[in-house]
C-alpha cells in the first residue's frame, strides 16, 4: 500500500541516450541511438532527453544531434529534450524540432569557474538569451543546479547557495528546476533539506531530482524525495554514463531500478519493465557490455535460466 503522503504517479525522464552516451569513450551509431530511443518510448517513456546541441570538438559522442533527431519516428505524446549551452546550440535544437531544451548551472562557484572559466551568474546570464528565445517559440526550458549536493573541487556547498540558484534561473524563465547531485555525494537528509528549500520557490510538480548512484544512495535520495511528495525523477536506461569525478564510479542511477522501486511500492509510472530491460539489454550489447543496472542483470539472468 502505498504511503499517504506518497506520490500515486511518478513520471521519470530518461536521460540515457545524452547524458548518458555523451560519456561513452568510443562512437556510438546513430542508428544505435536512435533505436535506443525508440525502445525507450516503446516501454512507455514519456520524456526523453535525447541528445546534445553543444560542439563536437569539446563532445564528440553528440556530433550527430541533427541526424539522430531527424531519425526518430516521434510520438505525440513523448516530450523530446535536448541539452542547448548557448544560442548557437538552441539555433539546432529548433531546427530539430525539440519540444524543450535543458540548460544548467552550478550550484558551486568552483565548478563553474573550473569547468566553463566564469562565475555562476555569468552562467547563467549567458542562458538568458536561449531561455528567451525557447519562450518566443514555444519551447519549454528545462534547468538543471549541478553539484547541489557536493562539489569535487569545493566540497560541500550550502543549502543557500542552491537556493540562489534556483531563484536565478526562474528569473530567466525556466519552467522547471531539476536538483541534480552530480558527484552522488548526497544522502537523504541532506537531500531532503535541499528539496525542502527549493519548493519554497518551485511548485512541486516542476521540481526534480537528478541522482548519480556513486555512494550508492541514489535509491535512497529518490524515496526521500517520495516522502516529500516529489514525483519527477532522471534516470538513465542501463545506468548508462559514468562519473567524471569519481575515476572508476558509477553515474546515473540506473531507469530500470528506480521503476523496480516505485512498482514496489505501488506507484504507477507507466512503464512496462520488461520492455525497459529489453532496452538496456539492446544498449548493453552495442557497447559490448552488461548493464551497470543490478533490476536488469537479475531480470535477464532470469531469463536466461528459468525456474522449472
Amino acid at each position: 500500500m502505498i504511503p499517504a503522503h506518497f506520490p500515486r504517479h511518478v513520471s521519470l525522464v530518461d536521460v540515457g541516450p545524452r547524458d548518458g552516451l555523451q560519456n561513452e569513450a568510443r562512437p556510438v551509431d546513430a542508428a544505435d541511438k536512435i533505436e535506443l530511443v525508440h525502445r525507450l518510448q516503446q516501454a512507455g517513456l514519456k520524456q526523453i532527453e535525447v541528445t546534445s546541441f553543444v560542439s563536437p570538438k569539446w563532445v564528440p559522442q553528440m556530433a550527430d544531434n541533427a541526424e539522430v533527431m531527424t531519425g526518430i519516428q516521434r510520438q505525440d505524446t513523448v516530450r523530446y529534450s535536448v541539452l542547448t549551452p548557448n544560442m548557437k546550440g538552441f539555433e539546432g535544437a529548433l531546427a530539430a524540432g525539440a519540444d524543450e531544451v535543458v540548460i544548467f548551472a552550478a550550484a558551486s562557484e568552483a565548478f563553474s569557474q573550473r569547468n566553463i572559466n566564469c562565475s555562476i551568474a555569468e552562467s547563467i546570464e549567458r542562458f538568458r538569451a536561449v531561455a528567451d528565445a525557447a519562450k518566443a517559440t514555444g519551447m519549454r526550458v528545462r534547468a538543471a543546479v549541478s553539484c547541489a549536493l557536493g562539489c569535487p573541487y569545493q566540497g560541500e556547498v550550502s543549502i543557500d547557495a542552491v537556493e540562489d540558484v534556483v531563484k536565478r534561473l526562474l528569473d530567466i524563465g525556466s519552467d522547471h528546476i531539476g536538483i541534480a547531485d552530480t558527484i552522488g555525494v548526497g544522502t537523504a537528509g541532506r537531500v531532503k533539506q535541499v528539496m525542502e528549500r527549493a519548493l519554497k520557490h518551485v511548485p512541486m510538480a516542476e521540481l526534480s531530482g537528478h541522482f548519480h548512484d556513486t555512494y550508492g544512495q541514489a535509491l535512497t535520495n529518490i524515496y526521500g524525495c517520495l516522502e516529500l511528495g516529489i514525483h519527477t525523477f532522471d534516470a538513465s536506461v542501463a545506468g548508462l554514463g559514468g562519473c567524471p569525478y569519481a575515476k572508476g564510479a558509477t553515474g546515473n542511477v540506473a531507469t530500470e531500478d528506480v521503476v523496480y522501486l516505485l512498482h514496489g511500492l505501488g506507484i504507477q509510472t507507466g512503464i512496462d519493465l520488461g520492455k525497459l530491460v529489453d532496452a538496456a539489454d539492446f544498449i548493453s550489447g552495442v557497447l559490448g557490455r552488461k548493464p551497470v543496472s543490478r533490476v536488469s542483470n537479475a531480470l535477464l539472468a532470469k531469463r536466461a535460466h528459468p525456474t522449472t
